[in-house]
């Protein structure tokens, strides 16, 4: 019967490309040109940005910027770099309200993040400003946290980690303006505090561009008691080209 109304909801509504739209065999998913037009992130990376390197020396490595400006967080990954089909996957999500590729994301997320998911104690997303949320109407970092957590069963805290102060959108700024904007605007709510004492956490994000935003987020949850913060992404600037100078 299962697998009867599977093919009935498949003929009225017949799954299609998460991308180009095109017929496909499930729902949820890319055909395979589209899927190899995604620009995933393979080893060997940086083991603290989570940025690829160009030489693969068989054991965790850091990159230069890493070691010159070592993050709050301890370890980054991404599924992909923040261009071609991601990039309209991610922008689909957040300013589109296009929700069918959530399933999706919860398995790419699962399966490039899962060094650092097999110990971890609980998933967190980076949090909204309420005035942001209220007109979105969903955060996307926490639907991308949903998602894993379904795919893993880890334990998600949607609401430790809260805005103190509203900052002005990231989009346009510098990476020192960035920085500056979200200097100490965030902090762990007061429900949450005894739950991160020695803490295992993965901030949950959708794009990592200068990482000013996560580094920020790690550092409250630090400064909480969170033994480690690493950070899993669906996308990562990697080509500083993109930034303003």
């Amino acid at each position: 019967m299962r697998r009867a109304a599977r093919a009935v909801s498949d003929f009225l509504v017949p799954p299609l490309c998460l991308a180009c739209h095109a017929p496909i065999a499930q729902h949820g998913a890319l055909c395979a040109q589209c899927w190899s037009r995604v620009d995933f992130i393979r080893q060997p990376v940086c083991d603290r940005l989570g940025t690829p390197l160009a030489i693969d020396i068989g054991a965790p490595a850091i990159s230069a910027a890493a070691a010159a400006d070592p993050p709050e967080y301890d370890r980054a990954r991404a599924v992909a770099r923040f261009d071609g089909v991601m990039r309209e996957l991610v922008h689909g999500l957040k300013f589109r309200d296009q929700h069918g590729g959530r399933q999706f994301f919860g398995r790419v997320l699962a399966s490039a993040g899962a060094e650092l998911l097999s110990d971890a104690d609980a998933l967190i997303p980076v949090p909204l400003t309420r005035w942001r949320l209220l007109g979105r109407r969903f955060n996307q970092s926490a639907v991308l946290a949903q998602e894993i957590a379904r795919n893993t069963g880890l334990r998600y805290l949607p609401a430790a980690l809260v805005r103190s102060r509203k900052t002005q959108p990231q989009v346009g700024l510098t990476r020192v303006q960035r920085r500056d904007n979200v200097a100490g605007a965030f902090a762990v709510s007061a429900s949450a505090r005894g739950k991160l004492e020695g803490a295992r956490i993965v901030l949950v994000d959708d794009v990592i561009t200068t990482g000013a935003t996560v580094r920020a987020c790690a550092r409250a949850l630090k400064n909480a008691g969170a033994a480690r913060v690493d950070v899993l992404a669906l996308a990562i600037v990697t080509d500083e080209a993109l930034l303003p100078p």
